[in-house]
């Protein structure tokens, strides 16, 4: 079968007008060379030019999309419906190809937000994922309270060997970097508090400022974030890496309760460890303001220990130390709730540690401000 070159050519019809006479082979192979005709007669193309289409010879979808583009869907549709000239092929096939265009609509013009708009939005999906890490963060804690009950109920479901195992990560290991970071910390509010109260002579009140401030806020607070970014995210890539590995699936095959055996020796472990680091603090911190009362202000150990027996009440050391299990309590179930929410990817292990770490240091910080000022309030 012979290949006739395609063409598009003006005819001077008389009185009815200018026509445009279309003929040749409308088809893929010519596709390059009537595209540039389309493009250049489209322009100059007006509404009142008539069509002939006898001469076209063969047409295929490269072809008729090409009338498309000159002619435009609806006229298209109108040249197809006035031509009987066309095979019923030809016409299914023009028919076809301008309904499809018709029902293409043109993107809408991408609007630049305003940054207002933008920090706004930011902030909207920022809360919308706070509140569901909340919602999270409360059914995970039902869940392990209800699983806590049923096996403080029944004794042969202790686990008293991962228990002790992880008590010696969460706490025996922890007290060398605990001790040392409260001593430190204790030195420096002991120096800050005597250089700023050697100018109105009250030297003698850096022990009370020592003894207040690790009795009820720094000791448990730094311990607390020491245990934040130590052991939350320790939990988080034990427990994600099983979720990773299957190990967790493969638990639940065997009919074990993942919380029961994963959840449970951690929680545990840490109410019965941040406490006694708690403890560990306070006396890191005394100890090292007292090292520095010795030492700038010739406050002798007696003299201090003395200042702080008659000063110092019990509640203060109480307020600090039910802080303990509060903190104890949030920072496990973070840890492991995050745990269980990696995909099983190193990158989402990774993720998931970052975040345990964030929410359980922002929920530290937060919560012992609200204590903070509601124990101002009351007066304790």
């Amino acid at each position: 079968m012979t290949s006739t070159a395609p063409f598009i050519r003006s005819l001077d019809t008389g009185q009815a007008g200018p026509a445009l006479q279309i003929g040749g082979d409308w088809t893929l192979a010519h596709y390059a060379q009537l595209e540039v005709q389309v493009h250049r007669l489209r322009e100059h193309l007006s509404d009142a030019m008539q069509l002939d289409l006898q001469a076209l010879a063969a047409l295929d979808t490269a072809g008729a999309a090409l009338l498309q583009e000159l002619l435009g869907s609806q006229r298209l549709r109108e040249i197809v419906q006035q031509t009987h000239d066309l095979s019923d092929e030809r016409r299914a096939l023009l028919l076809a190809v301008a309904n499809a265009t018709a029902e293409e609509e043109p993107p809408p013009p991408h609007a630049t937000p305003s940054a207002l708009r933008e920090v706004l939005g930011h902030i909207g999906v920022e809360m919308e994922e706070m509140w569901c890490q909340l919602k999270e963060l409360l059914g995970f804690m039902g869940l392990t309270l209800s699983s806590l009950l049923v096996t403080l109920l029944r004794p042969r479901r202790w686990r008293l060997t991962s228990l002790v195992a992880n008590l010696e990560q969460c706490g025996l290991n922890a007290v060398p970097i605990v001790a040392l970071l409260t001593f430190l910390v204790g030195a420096v509010v002991a120096f800050l508090g005597a250089t700023i109260l050697a100018d109105f002579g009250a030297s003698i009140y850096t022990v009370n400022l020592v003894a207040f401030s690790f009795l009820r806020e720094f000791g448990v607070l730094l311990t607390a974030i020491l245990m934040a970014g130590r052991t939350a995210s320790a939990f988080t890539a034990q427990i994600g890496s099983m979720k990773a590995n299957e190990e967790i699936d493969a638990i639940r095959t065997l009919g074990l309760n993942p919380i029961e055996l994963l959840v449970l020796p951690r929680l545990l472990a840490m109410l019965i460890a941040l406490p006694m680091l708690t403890f560990v603090a306070m006396l890191s911190g005394i100890l090292g303001g007292g090292l520095v009362c010795a030492l700038s202000l010739n406050i002798p150990p007696v003299m201090y220990l003395s200042i702080l027996h008659d000063s110092v009440e019990l509640r203060h050391f109480l307020v600090g130390i039910l802080k303990a299990p509060i903190f104890a309590f949030l920072i496990a179930l973070i840890g492991c709730l995050e745990g269980f929410k990696v995909s099983g990817s190193a990158q989402s292990v990774g993720e998931h540690t970052t975040s345990a770490v964030v929410q359980s240091i922002f929920l530290v910080i937060l919560l012992d401000a609200l204590a903070a000022l509601f124990l101002m309030e009351m007066g304790w």
